[in-house]
Protein backbone atom coordinates (compact mmCIF):
# COMPACT_ATOMS: atom_id res chain seq x y z
CA UNK A 1 0.00 0.00 0.00
CA UNK A 2 1.61 3.28 -1.09
CA UNK A 3 1.71 6.55 0.80
CA UNK A 4 -1.05 8.15 -1.30
CA UNK A 5 -3.49 5.35 -0.53
CA UNK A 6 -2.71 5.52 3.19
CA UNK A 7 -3.28 9.29 3.26
CA UNK A 8 -6.53 8.86 1.36
CA UNK A 9 -7.80 6.28 3.87
CA UNK A 10 -6.89 8.48 6.83
CA UNK A 11 -8.61 11.49 5.28
CA UNK A 12 -11.73 9.46 4.55
CA UNK A 13 -11.86 8.15 8.13
CA UNK A 14 -11.55 11.68 9.52
CA UNK A 15 -14.33 12.92 7.25
CA UNK A 16 -16.63 10.09 8.28
CA UNK A 17 -15.94 10.77 11.96
CA UNK A 18 -16.63 14.48 11.53
CA UNK A 19 -19.89 13.78 9.70
CA UNK A 20 -21.03 11.35 12.40
CA UNK A 21 -20.35 13.90 15.13
CA UNK A 22 -22.14 16.60 13.17
CA UNK A 23 -25.15 14.38 12.57
CA UNK A 24 -25.52 13.34 16.21
CA UNK A 25 -23.57 15.65 18.48
CA UNK A 26 -24.75 13.97 21.67
CA UNK A 27 -24.18 10.39 20.48
CA UNK A 28 -20.91 10.09 22.37
CA UNK A 29 -22.19 11.60 25.61
CA UNK A 30 -22.07 9.26 28.58
CA UNK A 31 -25.51 8.42 29.95
CA UNK A 32 -25.90 8.43 33.73
CA UNK A 33 -28.79 8.35 36.14
CA UNK A 34 -31.98 6.34 35.93
CA UNK A 35 -34.12 8.28 33.52
CA UNK A 36 -34.87 11.96 33.36
CA UNK A 37 -38.19 13.00 31.86
CA UNK A 38 -38.09 16.58 30.68
CA UNK A 39 -34.41 17.04 31.41
CA UNK A 40 -33.76 17.90 27.76
CA UNK A 41 -35.26 21.30 28.62
CA UNK A 42 -31.74 22.15 29.77
CA UNK A 43 -31.03 22.82 26.09
CA UNK A 44 -33.97 25.15 25.51
CA UNK A 45 -32.22 28.44 26.25
CA UNK A 46 -32.12 29.33 22.56
CA UNK A 47 -29.94 32.33 21.70
CA UNK A 48 -29.59 33.39 25.34
CA UNK A 49 -25.96 33.97 26.36
CA UNK A 50 -25.52 31.97 29.55
CA UNK A 51 -23.55 33.39 32.47
CA UNK A 52 -23.07 32.32 36.07
CA UNK A 53 -25.99 34.50 37.22
CA UNK A 54 -29.61 34.43 36.07
CA UNK A 55 -32.78 36.24 37.11
CA UNK A 56 -35.94 34.21 36.57
CA UNK A 57 -38.94 35.95 34.96
CA UNK A 58 -41.01 36.09 38.15
CA UNK A 59 -38.46 37.98 40.26
CA UNK A 60 -40.05 41.41 39.79
CA UNK A 61 -43.56 40.15 40.50
CA UNK A 62 -45.20 40.25 43.96
CA UNK A 63 -43.93 37.57 46.32
CA UNK A 64 -41.05 36.58 48.63
CA UNK A 65 -37.81 37.38 46.82
CA UNK A 66 -35.13 34.72 46.91
CA UNK A 67 -31.42 34.53 46.08
CA UNK A 68 -29.71 31.14 45.84
CA UNK A 69 -26.01 30.73 45.16
CA UNK A 70 -23.27 28.17 45.52
CA UNK A 71 -20.41 26.33 43.90
CA UNK A 72 -20.58 23.28 41.67
CA UNK A 73 -17.70 20.90 42.29
CA UNK A 74 -16.32 17.94 40.40
CA UNK A 75 -16.85 14.46 41.85
CA UNK A 76 -13.94 14.94 44.27
CA UNK A 77 -15.97 17.61 46.04
CA UNK A 78 -13.03 20.03 45.94
CA UNK A 79 -12.32 21.05 42.34
CA UNK A 80 -14.64 23.79 40.99
CA UNK A 81 -16.42 22.73 37.79
CA UNK A 82 -16.68 25.40 35.11
CA UNK A 83 -19.03 25.45 32.10
CA UNK A 84 -21.68 23.33 33.81
CA UNK A 85 -25.24 24.28 32.91
CA UNK A 86 -27.80 24.34 35.71
CA UNK A 87 -31.44 24.46 34.60
CA UNK A 88 -34.09 25.31 37.17
CA UNK A 89 -37.86 25.69 37.14
CA UNK A 90 -40.62 25.93 39.73
CA UNK A 91 -44.22 26.87 40.48
CA UNK A 92 -45.68 30.35 40.76
CA UNK A 93 -47.24 31.93 43.85
CA UNK A 94 -50.36 29.80 43.38
CA UNK A 95 -48.43 26.54 43.24
CA UNK A 96 -48.97 26.14 39.50
CA UNK A 97 -46.51 25.74 36.62
CA UNK A 98 -48.20 28.66 34.92
CA UNK A 99 -47.57 29.72 31.34
CA UNK A 100 -47.86 32.94 29.38
CA UNK A 101 -49.29 31.18 26.34
CA UNK A 102 -46.25 31.46 24.07
CA UNK A 103 -44.14 28.67 25.55
CA UNK A 104 -42.58 26.03 23.37
CA UNK A 105 -41.03 22.64 24.12
CA UNK A 106 -40.95 21.72 27.78
CA UNK A 107 -41.95 25.26 28.70
CA UNK A 108 -45.53 24.15 28.11
CA UNK A 109 -45.24 21.86 31.13
CA UNK A 110 -42.53 23.50 33.21
CA UNK A 111 -44.12 26.94 32.89
CA UNK A 112 -42.52 30.31 32.30
CA UNK A 113 -40.60 30.44 35.59
CA UNK A 114 -37.36 28.81 34.58
CA UNK A 115 -33.74 29.75 34.08
CA UNK A 116 -30.36 28.61 32.82
CA UNK A 117 -26.95 29.24 34.38
CA UNK A 118 -23.46 28.28 33.27
CA UNK A 119 -20.84 28.13 36.00
CA UNK A 120 -17.81 30.39 35.77
CA UNK A 121 -14.15 29.40 36.15
CA UNK A 122 -14.65 29.17 39.93
CA UNK A 123 -17.64 26.87 39.57
CA UNK A 124 -19.93 29.57 40.92
CA UNK A 125 -23.62 30.01 40.18
CA UNK A 126 -26.37 32.32 41.42
CA UNK A 127 -30.00 32.93 40.58
CA UNK A 128 -32.76 35.28 41.68
CA UNK A 129 -36.42 34.30 41.76
CA UNK A 130 -39.45 34.25 44.02
CA UNK A 131 -39.81 31.49 46.57
CA UNK A 132 -42.25 29.02 45.00
CA UNK A 133 -45.54 28.06 46.54
CA UNK A 134 -46.50 24.50 47.35
CA UNK A 135 -48.89 22.69 45.02
CA UNK A 136 -52.59 23.47 45.49
CA UNK A 137 -53.81 21.44 48.45
CA UNK A 138 -50.32 21.72 49.98
CA UNK A 139 -49.59 18.01 49.77
CA UNK A 140 -46.00 18.49 48.61
CA UNK A 141 -43.35 20.80 50.03
CA UNK A 142 -42.17 23.91 48.21
CA UNK A 143 -39.43 22.98 45.78
CA UNK A 144 -37.30 24.01 42.82
CA UNK A 145 -36.42 21.44 40.16
CA UNK A 146 -32.75 21.37 39.06
CA UNK A 147 -31.14 19.64 36.08
CA UNK A 148 -27.41 19.36 35.44
CA UNK A 149 -25.65 19.31 32.07
CA UNK A 150 -21.90 18.93 32.18
CA UNK A 151 -19.61 18.54 29.16
CA UNK A 152 -19.47 14.99 27.78
CA UNK A 153 -22.30 13.68 29.97
CA UNK A 154 -25.99 13.57 29.17
CA UNK A 155 -28.19 15.76 31.36
CA UNK A 156 -29.43 14.32 34.67
CA UNK A 157 -31.50 15.40 37.64
CA UNK A 158 -30.29 16.07 41.16
CA UNK A 159 -32.15 16.56 44.44
CA UNK A 160 -34.74 19.32 44.40
CA UNK A 161 -34.11 22.53 46.31
CA UNK A 162 -36.27 22.18 49.42
CA UNK A 163 -36.68 24.66 52.26
CA UNK A 164 -35.68 23.75 55.80
CA UNK A 165 -38.36 26.02 57.32
CA UNK A 166 -41.19 24.63 55.18
CA UNK A 167 -43.77 23.14 57.59
CA UNK A 168 -44.86 20.64 54.92
CA UNK A 169 -41.38 19.12 54.73
CA UNK A 170 -41.82 16.13 57.02
CA UNK A 171 -39.18 14.23 58.95
CA UNK A 172 -39.79 11.23 56.72
CA UNK A 173 -39.18 13.24 53.55
CA UNK A 174 -36.04 14.75 55.03
CA UNK A 175 -34.70 11.27 55.79
CA UNK A 176 -35.61 9.87 52.36
CA UNK A 177 -33.77 12.43 50.25
CA UNK A 178 -31.38 10.51 47.93
CA UNK A 179 -28.65 13.15 48.13
CA UNK A 180 -28.08 13.33 44.38
CA UNK A 181 -25.60 16.13 43.87
CA UNK A 182 -25.48 16.59 47.62
CA UNK A 183 -27.97 17.89 50.16
CA UNK A 184 -30.84 19.79 48.57
CA UNK A 185 -32.49 21.12 51.73
CA UNK A 186 -31.50 24.77 52.09
CA UNK A 187 -31.71 27.19 55.00
CA UNK A 188 -32.64 30.79 54.33
CA UNK A 189 -31.66 34.00 56.06
CA UNK A 190 -32.78 37.53 55.23
CA UNK A 191 -30.77 40.52 54.08
CA UNK A 192 -31.51 44.16 54.93
CA UNK A 193 -34.16 44.39 52.21
CA UNK A 194 -35.98 41.30 53.45
CA UNK A 195 -34.90 39.08 50.57
CA UNK A 196 -34.35 35.45 51.51
CA UNK A 197 -30.77 34.28 50.94
CA UNK A 198 -29.69 30.64 50.67
CA UNK A 199 -26.63 28.68 49.62
CA UNK A 200 -26.29 25.22 48.12
CA UNK A 201 -23.12 23.62 46.84
CA UNK A 202 -23.43 20.79 44.33
CA UNK A 203 -21.10 17.83 43.71
CA UNK A 204 -21.33 16.44 40.19
CA UNK A 205 -22.36 12.78 40.03
CA UNK A 206 -22.67 12.34 43.79
CA UNK A 207 -25.16 9.50 44.42
CA UNK A 208 -26.11 9.50 40.73
CA UNK A 209 -26.45 5.92 39.39
CA UNK A 210 -23.91 4.99 36.74
CA UNK A 211 -21.66 7.96 37.44
CA UNK A 212 -18.09 6.78 37.86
Amino acid sequence: MNRTMILTMIFSALMLSACAQKKGGTAKERVVGDGCEGCEAVHEYGAKALTWIDTLPDFHEPGPKLEISGTIFRKDGKTPAKDVILYIYHTDQSGEYSTKGNETGWGKRHGYIRGWIKTNADGRYKFYTLRPAAYPGRQNPEHIHPVIKEPGIKEYWIDEYLFDDDPILSARERANQPGRGGKGIIKTTRDASGMQIAKRDIVLGLNVPGYE
